[in-house]
């Protein structure tokens, strides 16, 4: 089966790190753990089946994953190559 790439956004990365350190805030290491490893799980699947989340609602281009009930994840398909867009606070207005 094929293996698409994953990129990172500058956009991903930075709103990765700040859920990542909002966890931390909050919680404990073993819940920014737990979140790292559900992101790897999903990196995983999303890399061989690169249509496994719904399109988004809002901008059809773009394909959102629940991680948690508070997370999610968009990205977009270009070519071989499986864009991260932005991670974002499910509680939260945005545009995804």
């Amino acid at each position: 089966m094929k293996e698409y790439l994953i990129s990172w956004s500058p956009l991903a990365e930075e709103t990765y790190l700040k859920t990542l350190a909002f966890i931390l805030e909050k919680w404990t290491i073993k819940e920014a753990e737990d979140f790292e490893r559900k992101v790897e799980s999903l990196l995983d699947k999303i890399k061989i089946h690169k249509h496994l989340c719904p399109p988004s609602i809002k901008r059809k281009h773009l394909r959102r994953c629940v991680i948690t009930p508070q997370t999610s994840l968009v990205y977009r398909i270009r070519g071989n190559v499986i864009e991260l867009v932005a991670f974002f606070d499910n509680r939260s207005i945005h545009n995804y």
